[in-house]
């Protein structure tokens, strides 16, 4: 038997601390890319004639892609590498931003979505996995509580970040539609020359390669299901914010800064970070009890915000939004884990993101379609209500659920 002397040991432990960094800020910079074009929606409408419908069908094309890209390669990690699918990840999302740059016209657009959805599928399991993995063999014994922070401060508030950088550079740079992509490839590809130096936390063997199933606890249905609703819900909010609010400023609010076109995505994600990073620890319950009616209050304020019309109405509603979201998420997330054997977590947790990026795509299509009928502050408007009728309608059933528990 091999004997590890000390300092080698510490080498060791210190190129795990290290690379846990480089995967964090290359977690940040592949999912910041994701929400890049969220503030250039307009000036694409302005450049092309887009109709608003078009907008939300070219978001949903990403939606798609991060769903495929989830549940054909999001697991494979686990026996090929996670430095290898990161670095995978990194490498489709480069591919993405040279698309988005080279082929200008719709066609063009849309696979380039669809590609950066395949890339954020690759990474977000992926570089969850690594950095619990790499603070573990860090900091042996130690509680993963840094690790899950971090995770979902990367995941978030890259996703956060993206609006905000493109919509500053869009806003003080000249081609906008070209610099914010160079950005990020350049970042990008840093990330993936930086993944070089991190070590390998799995085996890597061979094995039958089969899709990732998805799995409902038969003994819980009731309890599943409406975790997957609420996570529904919660991505159909962040959709309308990363798909149609750039339009709102530009459109109804006539505000023409790019960079207040990225702050209600921004507003949205980075709130929702820090609700996670805040309260995240409680039980899914007490993350559904906070969260459904944060978000409801969250909705009614961004529907005032769109009738006044008012930007800071409708950034304050983004940000209690997003708040809600985020707890919300957590909770369903944390709720399927709970229901679920250890050995089926993967698929019951398959199931919830199902849904999730279900609401991410449906619900804005159908409001970007409205539009075509309607204004964009009315289909604005009947979202947020069918959103606020779906939390009260949660909340019964929870209100039912524990009304049903305390007689067991």
């Amino acid at each position: 038997m091999a004997v590890v002397s000390p300092a080698t040991d510490s080498r060791t432990r210190s190129a795990h601390a290290s690379g846990f960094w480089v995967v964090a800020l290359a977690f940040t910079a592949g999912m910041a890319f994701s929400t890049v074009p969220t503030p250039l929606y307009s000036l694409y409408q302005e450049r092309d004639g887009f109709s608003t419908a078009v907008i939300t069908v070219i978001f949903a094309c990403y939606a798609i892609g991060v769903l495929v890209s989830l549940f054909l390669a999001g697991h494979v990690s686990d026996w090929l590498g996670r430095r290898r699918l990161l670095m995978a990840g990194l490498l489709v999302e480069t591919i993405s931003g040279v698309l988005f740059l080279v082929w200008t016209a719709l066609p063009g657009l849309l696979l380039a979505r669809v590609i950066c959805g395949i890339g954020v599928g690759l990474i977000t399991a992926t570089a969850t996995a690594h950095l619990g993995e790499l603070d573990a063999a860090a900091r042996p014994g130690a509680s993963r509580t840094r690790a899950d922070l971090v995770a979902t401060a990367a995941n978030l508030g890259g996703l956060s970040l993206g609006p905000l950088i493109a919509g500053a550079l869009a806003q003080y740079v000249a081609s906008p539609l070209e610099i914010p992509y160079w950005v990020f490839i350049v970042l990008m590809a840093a990330a993936i020359v930086g993944l070089l130096t991190v070590p390998e936390t799995v085996a890597i063997h061979h094995r039958t390669y089969r899709p990732q199933h998805v799995s409902v606890p038969p003994d819980s249905r009731r309890q599943y299901f409406d975790a997957a609703a609420v996570a529904f819900v919660a991505f159909a909010v962040m959709g309308l914010f990363t798909g149609l609010a750039a339009s709102f400023v530009a459109g109804t609010v006539h505000q023409t800064s790019h960079l207040m076109a990225g702050l209600p995505a921004f507003l949205v994600f980075f709130c929702a970070a820090a609700a996670q990073i805040l309260l995240g620890r409680r039980e899914p319950s007490n993350l559904f009890v906070i969260g459904l009616p944060l978000l409801a209050v969250g909705l009614v304020v961004v529907t005032v915000g769109v009738w006044v019309p008012s930007l800071a109405l409708f950034l304050l509603g983004g940000a209690l939004s997003g708040a809600g979201v985020g707890l919300l998420f957590k909770g369903a997330m944390s709720s399927a884990a709970g229901l679920a054997a250890p050995e089926a977590r993967g698929e019951a947790a398959a199931g919830i993101f199902l849904a999730a990026y279900v609401g991410l795509t449906v619900p804005v299509v159908l409001v970007g379609v409205a539009t075509r009928l309607v204004t964009l502050p009315s289909a604005m408007t009947g979202f947020a209500i069918a959103i606020m009728l779906a939390c009260g309608a949660m909340g019964l059933r929870l209100r039912q659920s524990r009304s049903v528990a305390a007689l067991v």
